[in-house]
C-alpha cells in the first residue's frame, strides 16, 4: 500500500511542479485521474507479480528445480535411498515417465537387510519431489 501511495505522491508532485501546471493548463479533475491511473497501474503490476510467483516451480531442498527426466530419476533415487535406510542401494536404473506437470519415477531399492529389492514409485511435480512410496 505504501508503494502505491509513494507512486501517487511522486506523480502528483511531478504534475504540480510541471510548467503546464504553473500555466494552469490542468484541472484538479485531470490531476486526480492521473493519480488514480498511477495507483491502478501499480495494482495491476502487483497482481501480475503475484500470479507469476504462483506459477514458479517449488524448489526442493537439496535438489533445486528439477527440469529433466534425469534430474527426476536422481532426486527420486536419493529419496528412495533415504527412505530405505543405511546400506541401501538402487537396483538397476529407475525409469521416468512424463506426466502433465512432471514425472513419475519407478525403480527398485535393496535395503541391504537380506530380503531383496523392493519397488518404489516417486512423483515429481512442479520441479520438486512431491511424494515417494516404497512397495514391499
Amino acid at each position: 500500500m505504501s508503494h502505491r501511495l509513494t507512486t501517487a505522491c511522486a506523480l502528483m508532485l511531478a504534475l504540480v511542479t510541471s510548467p503546464a501546471i504553473a500555466q494552469g493548463n490542468y484541472s484538479n479533475r485531470e490531476l486526480r485521474r492521473a493519480a488514480d491511473a498511477a495507483i491502478l497501474s501499480d495494482l495491476a503490476r502487483e497482481r501480475q507479480a503475484e500470479r507469476e510467483d504462483r506459477r514458479q516451480p517449488y524448489a526442493s531442498p537439496g535438489y533445486g528445480s528439477i527440469r529433466s527426466a534425469t534430474g527426476a530419476r536422481r532426486a527420486c533415487a536419493s529419496e528412495a535411498l533415504a527412505e530405505a535406510g543405511r546400506g541401501a542401494k538402487i537396483v538397476g536404473t529407475p525409469r521416468a515417465s512424463t506426466m502433465a506437470t512432471g514425472w513419475e519415477v519407478e525403480g527398485g531399492v535393496d535395503p541391504g537387510d537380506g530380503h531383496g529389492a523392493i519397488a518404489f514409485v516417486c512423483s515429481v511435480r512442479n520441479g520438486s519431489v512431491s511424494g515417494i512410496k516404497l512397495q514391499p
